[in-house]
C-alpha cells in the first residue's frame, strides 16, 4: 500500500465527525477532490460531491457515495462536579465503552481529550459487576473540577464526542487499526477513484462524494440523491466482519475480498446490476465474498428515491465495527479499488440503460 493511500487513511479516519457534525471531514474531502473534478456541489444537509463531466452530451449520471459520519455521542448533561453525560448518536454496545478515551469538540472547534469514567471493580457489589452499565449512567471526565470549568472550555449541551482511536498499521502490515472505518473507508475509496479516473474519458457523468447522517437514518443519502439525480449509484460502506469465532460459513471474513451484499435490512439489490458486477469481478479475477446483513447502508435510501435508482453496494468488512478499534485488511481495500476500476469504465450510458430495462 502506497504512502499516499496510508496518509489519506490516517487523515480521514482521525477526523472528528459524528452524524450532524461532519464539517471537518467535508473540508478534508474538499481539499482532496479539488483538482480532480470539474465542480464541487453540496446538498443542504452538508453532503459533498465532486462532479467529473462526460463529453457525451446525452450522458447518464453515475453516483459513487460513501458516508462521512461516524458513530459517537453528544453531551446531554453537565454535572456540578465537572463530569459530562452522554447521549448516543448511532449504534453502540455499552460494554465496549467504560474506560475508553474520548475527544470532545468545544464550541470553537478545540478538541478536548478525556475518558469515560470507570468504577474500579473492587468498589462494586457482585450484582453491579454482573450487570452492564447503561450509557445513560456513564460520565466523561475531561479533567474539570466543576461545571464552571467545563463551560470555560467551551463545552456545552450538544457538544459532539467521539472515541479516540489512533490509526495504526499492525505488525505484519496487512491489517489496519483505527476508529471510524465505518465509513471513512467509503470516503477514502472515493478520493482514490476520482484521482485514478482523472484523465479517463468516461461515457457517464461521474459524481463522487460522501453523504451525512447515515448512522441516524440515511438522511444525507436522501437529500444527496435529489441533488445529484443519478441514473445509477454505487454505495461504499464498511460492514461488520463475523470471522472471530473461526466459523468458515459465517458471512464477512477479513482478507476474502469485497462483499457482494445480496440482502440487508433496507435494500434488495437490482439483480441485473449485481450479476453484471460479479461477471466483471470474475473476468478480472478479483476475489469476492457473498454477504448478508441485519443492518443497512445508504443504498436503502438511494434505490427508492426519485423514480427508483439502479443501485449497487461495494462494501468491505471490518472487525470491531462501531468501536474505536476497528480493523480492515489491506488486500480487501486494494481489491475493492481494483473492482471499481474494472467496473466503472464499463458502465456506459447504454450499459446503464440496458440494465434498467432488465426490471421492466
Amino acid at each position: 500500500m502506497n504512502d499516499f493511500t496510508l496518509e489519506l487513511m490516517k487523515s480521514l479516519t482521525q477526523a472528528h465527525g459524528i452524524s450532524g457534525d461532519e464539517k471537518a471531514v467535508s473540508r478534508l474531502l474538499k481539499g482532496y477532490y479539488e483538482g480532480y473534478c470539474d465542480e464541487l456541489v453540496y446538498d443542504q444537509l452538508g453532503s459533498i460531491f465532486a462532479i467529473k463531466r462526460s463529453k457525451n452530451p446525452q450522458a447518464k449520471t453515475l453516483m459513487l457515495a460513501g458516508h462521512m459520519d461516524e458513530v459517537g455521542f453528544i453531551v446531554n448533561a453537565i454535572s456540578e462536579n465537572g463530569l459530562l453525560g452522554l447521549a448516543p448518536i448511532g449504534g453502540w454496545w455499552s460494554q465496549t465503552l467504560l474506560g475508553q478515551r474520548v475527544i470532545v469538540k468545544a464550541k470553537d472547534g478545540t478538541l478536548i481529550k478525556g475518558t469515560i469514567a470507570s468504577i474500579p471493580p473492587h468498589l462494586l457489589t457482585d450484582a453491579e459487576r454482573k450487570a452492564p452499565m447503561e450509557i445513560k449512567n456513564m460520565r466523561v471526565d475531561v479533567g474539570a473540577t466543576d461545571k464552571a470549568g467545563i463551560l470555560a472550555m467551551g463545552i456545552h449541551m450538544g457538544s459532539p464526542v467521539v472515541l479516540d482511536g489512533p490509526f495504526e498499521v499492525l505488525a505484519n502490515g496487512k491489517r489496519l487499526l483505527a476508529k471510524a472505518w465505518d465509513n471513512r473507508y467509503g470516503c477514502i475509496l472515493g478520493v482514490e477513484l476520482l484521482r485514478a479516473l482523472k484523465d479517463v474519458d468516461l461515457d457517464v457523468h461521474l459524481a463522487v462524494g460522501a453523504t451525512v447522517q447515515e448512522e441516524v437514518g440515511t438522511r444525507g443519502a436522501q437529500t444527496a440523491t435529489y441533488k445529484i439525480k443519478p441514473d445509477a449509484a454505487i454505495v461504499f460502506d464498511c460492514s461488520p466482519a463475523n470471522d472471530i469465532s473461526g466459523d468458515k460459513d459465517a458471512f464477512g471474513h477479513l482478507g476474502q475480498g469485497p462483499l457482494i451484499r445480496f440482502i440487508d435490512a433496507n435494500y434488495l439489490p437490482h439483480r441485473g446490476f449485481i450479476n453484471y458486477y460479479t461477471d466483471v469481478l470474475d473476468h478480472a479475477k478479483i476475489p469476492y465474498q457473498y454477504y448478508q446483513s441485519l443492518g443497512g447502508t445508504d443504498a436503502g435510501a438511494i434505490h427508492k428515491s426519485l423514480e427508483g435508482v439502479l443501485t449497487l453496494t461495494a462494501c468491505i468488512c471490518a472487525r470491531n465495527i462501531h468501536t474505536n478499534s476497528s480493523i480492515i485488511d489491506t488486500e480487501d481495500y486494494e481489491n475493492a479499488k481494483k473492482a471499481m476500476l474494472a467496473l466503472i469504465p464499463t458502465l456506459t450510458s447504454k450499459t446503464i440503460a440496458d440494465l434498467q430495462i432488465v426490471i421492466q
